[in-house]
């Protein structure tokens, strides 16, 4: 699942262990779902479209491979 993560993550000035605490994950589980190798929890991502202001289907693009 393509994201946005990473982008929307700089443009708040967050560092990825900041994000991680905020939403209660590892700073490792943020590096993987940045880098597309893991795809978040709905929990974690509805977390993650409250932090960013954003509905999630902007953050997370659903791709069928």
């Amino acid at each position: 699942m393509k994201n946005k993560i990473r982008d929307l993550r700089e443009q708040k000035g967050m560092t990825q262990e900041e994000l991680a605490e905020f939403i209660g994950v590892s700073r490792q589980t943020i590096n993987a779902i940045e880098k597309q190798k893991f795809d978040p929890s709905l929990p974690t991502a509805f977390k993650m479209a409250k932090l960013f202001g954003l509905p999630i289907e902007s953050i997370f693009q659903f791709e069928e491979k």
